[in-house]
């Protein structure tokens, strides 16, 4: 068994542990971020943004550049489609946002994207895609700050793209590549492809980032050891479990891991996040967006209906107070939950393509409607 390694280096920037919060929409705003931040070190990137949404200064796109006043490395992740857009967002993002590490999305397998040759369809256009990561990483080097990329395995089993992708991404000179280990006609559902990851390893020389089905800490570990990546991705299997970076954390330093929190412990953690909302949204919104939140925190603990409910609908710190105060602080982690899936799944679908999309691999330009403001990956 080969030492796991402490430290991810991209560029000018040193990210240890080598884990990576990945953006999800709606979840990983600026006090998400500091929740995840404040159990362990790493990376944490803010919700995807839209390159024409940060050139044409929309009000939506520029308030979700939040950050908080602890976060030192400020990272974005960039979706776009038409490579001068790209580059024009990289120089205003490094240049009048302070951003230190650009991260680009090709990954979001959402049909109304991939219909028109955005998102994970993209990769396919090879030209286009070199274009664009080209236009990117110029911009960013005048700033000294990193670009990666993010990408899928490819459409489907039989239009893969994710070697070629990582070739191109080299070229373009991106300090790495990230890979969802499934197709975008996968969506969320089945296995990530681990063995997919362990072949991009061999393939570039830039570090590989590892993503897909890292519910424990103990599926970080064995995803490096398998594959050989400098570090990982974790998204949907931090959702009402931040301290899974506490964890990550604790197990690339080789460290014996926390014991699982009790249900008070969990409550504590729920508090600290409508907190940290309130402080960023006011009071009344931040509770208001909390309530997502609660399900996947008291995710198979014995908490009836009617205090779920009434969670669910908090408006106020005082009144979440008063209903954490009743739950049985004592009741011990549920361990049927460990390793399971967190989050959307869906169920394989085809893919929506363009007319003809798959008939040849090269196009400089796509539809300008496949950018759109939407997240995934």
């Amino acid at each position: 068994m080969s030492a796991l390694p402490s430290t991810l280096r991209l560029g000018g920037l040193e990210v240890s542990p080598p884990v990576v919060l990945a953006p999800m929409a709606g979840v990983t705003n600026a006090a998400f971020r500091r929740l995840c931040r404040e159990q362990g070190a790493g990376l944490y990137v803010c919700e995807m943004i839209t390159s024409r949404g940060i050139v044409e200064g929309d009000r939506t796109s520029l308030a979700m550049l939040h950050f908080d006043a602890t976060e030192r490395t400020r990272s974005v992740q960039l979706y776009g489609i038409d490579p001068a857009y790209i580059g024009k967002a990289v120089e205003i993002l490094c240049g009048e946002h302070g951003v230190d590490h650009v991260d680009l999305n090709f990954g979001c397998p959402v049909p109304k994207v991939t219909r028109k040759g955005g998102g994970a369809a993209l990769p396919w256009k090879r030209r286009l895609l070199a274009d664009i990561l080209d236009h990117a990483v110029r911009a960013a080097t005048t700033y000294g700050v990193p670009v990666t990329m993010k990408t899928r395995k490819g459409i489907d089993d039989g239009h893969l793209t994710y070697l070629d992708a990582g070739r191109i991404a080299e070229d373009a000179g991106c300090a790495a590549i990230a890979l969802h280990a499934r197709t975008a006609q996968q969506y969320y559902s089945g296995a990530a492809d681990w063995p997919a990851i362990a072949a991009l390893v061999q393939h570039v020389s830039i570090p590989v980032l590892g993503n897909g089905d890292v519910w424990e800490s103990s599926d970080a570990v064995r995803m490096v050891e398998e594959t050989g990546c400098a570090g990982v991705v974790v998204g949907r299997g931090c959702l009402g479990r931040p301290w899974l970076f506490r964890d990550l954390a604790a197990a690339f330093r080789g460290e014996r891991l926390v014991g699982l929190p009790r249900l008070g412990e969990v409550a504590a953690v729920m508090r600290r996040h409508a907190e940290l909302l309130s402080e960023q949204l006011g009071e009344e919104k931040g509770c208001t967006e909390f309530r997502k939140h609660v399900a996947w925190y008291l995710k198979g603990f014995a908490v009836g209906g009617t205090v779920r409910r009434r969670l669910a609908m908090v408006s106020s710190l005082a009144g979440l107070d008063d209903l954490l105060a009743d739950l049985d602080a004592t009741e011990p982690y549920p361990r049927a939950e460990l390793g399971t899936p967190r989050g959307r799944q869906g169920s394989p679908r085809k893919v929506a393509l363009p007319d003809g999309w798959l008939s040849t691999d090269d196009a400089g330009r796509i539809d300008p409607g496949a950018e759109l403001a939407v997240s995934g990956g």
